[in-house]
């Protein structure tokens, strides 16, 4: 029987930076939920459509084949056997991914998706509602967070080591409280806490501390 961990939180708080680090060290099968919606969004932005046209919107993504690989902490993702994984992390992207991810018909599909790729392996698999909504049955469930100061310099960062500087620290601040105010009142499946998943604020904590205290956690119940 295949084991399943679910990561909640919001943009920044180091989901899928941990949740690489768990699936390596516990050698499962690592998710990137998150980077579904990006697929997604890539497709709506690179083919023109009206991202208020959501019948259009959902037709993608019901027509999009989604795959996933994940070789040597690496995580790639593929549509219709094309490897996008870098041109999910645009701009563009960034901006609008929220606002694809609100759409009801979009989330029902890639739902499915994402519980079809838990079924048949030990799985880490990060976003905003997988606790809540993708795994409700997880076996472990947790919730990343931190400040927003926090959150807005570990994005700056990743930003610059993209070889980007086209943004200022603030404006990177700037979104992330948009976009967590969109995400967390949302109609469908907003991002929220478990009630029972365990809350981790990783504000003043190592990477090496956060995984420690996740792995705490899963080894001492096992």
């Amino acid at each position: 029987m295949s084991i399943s961990i679910a990561i909640d939180g919001p943009a920044g708080a180091g989901k899928s930076t941990i949740a690489k680090m768990l699936t390596k060290k516990l050698n499962y099968t690592y998710l990137d939920s998150g980077a579904m919606y990006r697929t997604i969004t890539y497709l709506v932005c690179n083919e023109n459509i009206d991202f208020n046209d959501n019948e259009k919107v959902v037709k993608v993504t019901k027509n999009t084949e989604i795959d996933i690989n994940y070789n040597d902490n690496k995580f790639k993702i593929f549509i219709n056997n094309i490897d996008i994984t870098n041109k999910i992390r645009s701009n563009i992207v960034d901006k609008n991914v929220s606002t694809i991810a609100q759409i009801k018909g979009v989330r029902d599909e890639l739902v499915k998706k994402q519980r079809k790729l838990a079924k048949s392996k030990d799985i880490v698999m990060d976003g905003r509602d997988i606790g809540t909504r993708v795994l409700p049955n997880a076996d472990y469930k947790f919730y990343i967070t931190a400040t927003v100061e926090e959150r807005a310099n570990r994005r700056y960062k990743d930003i610059i080591d993209r070889g980007e500087s086209n943004k200022t620290l603030e404006e990177v601040k700037n979104e992330i409280i948009k976009r967590d105010k969109i995400d967390s009142n949302r109609k469908y499946s907003p991002l929220k806490k478990a009630k029972d998943a365990i809350v981790v604020d990783t504000t003043n904590m190592s990477k090496k501390e956060v995984l420690q205290k996740l792995l705490s956690h899963i080894k001492g119940e096992q």
